[in-house]
């Protein structure tokens, strides 16, 4: 209550899996988010499918975050939510896991896919959003058109700032990059090198 109340948390995040919150415990938290105006994201089956997709889904969470354990019940109830699937690309690759999260089924319930890097020393020490980008192709199937709109306009709704920044338009926070590019599938692609000329901050 007291980070909410002084502005210093705009969101609550638990991780719902056999290695840490149950579903039940879970579902205290993101309660407790709520009543104070918080709002909520879930990391949901990643080793496991422990029921935190629906979780997410009920309490509208902006986003659920890994999906590799993710069955058909979790992509329905985000669809019927609108909760954001992020995927994780970093913490699989670096965890050496096999199982993937169900794109195709996502896609086709019309689940919006974000990708982040998971930044973390523990399971996904990757600090480059092009190469999580790279991963989301190679690894999880994403199309480079899929990859940097999962890293830009999904993202920001993701975050809950959507209206805000995330696409090039009016009246949005003009945060830009100038990329030394020939197609925008090119950030993908590529997994290194210093691809940016030029960044803009609030049109500056």
């Amino acid at each position: 209550p007291r980070a909410a109340a002084e502005g210093l948390a705009d969101a609550v995040d638990v991780f719902v899996e056999t290695i840490a919150f149950t579903a039940e415990e879970g579902e205290r938290v993101l309660a407790a988010a709520r009543r104070v105006g918080l709002a909520v994201k879930v990391h949901a089956e990643q080793l496991s499918n422990a029921g935190g997709a629906r979780l997410a889904a009920r309490f509208g969470a902006l986003s659920a975050d890994h999906l590799e354990h993710l069955d058909a019940d979790g992509i329905a109830a985000m669809a019927r939510a609108g909760t954001v699937a992020v995927l994780l690309p970093g913490a699989f690759h670096f965890l050496g896991e096999t199982r993937r999260p169900p794109v195709a089924g996502l896609r086709a319930a019309g689940v919006p896919i974000a990708v982040a890097s998971d930044c973390n020393p523990g399971s996904s020490p990757l600090i480059a959003p092009r190469l999580a980008m790279h991963l989301a192709c190679s690894e999880f199937g994403l199309t480079p058109a899929e990859a940097l709109a999962g890293m830009t306009r999904e993202a920001a709704r993701a975050l809950g700032v959507g209206s805000e920044t995330g696409t090039i338009e009016p009246d949005r926070h003009a945060d830009l990059a100038h990329w030394r590019i020939d197609h925008p599938a090119d950030l993908a692609c590529w997994m290194g090198g210093a691809l940016c000329a030029r960044r803009f901050f609030a049109g500056r």
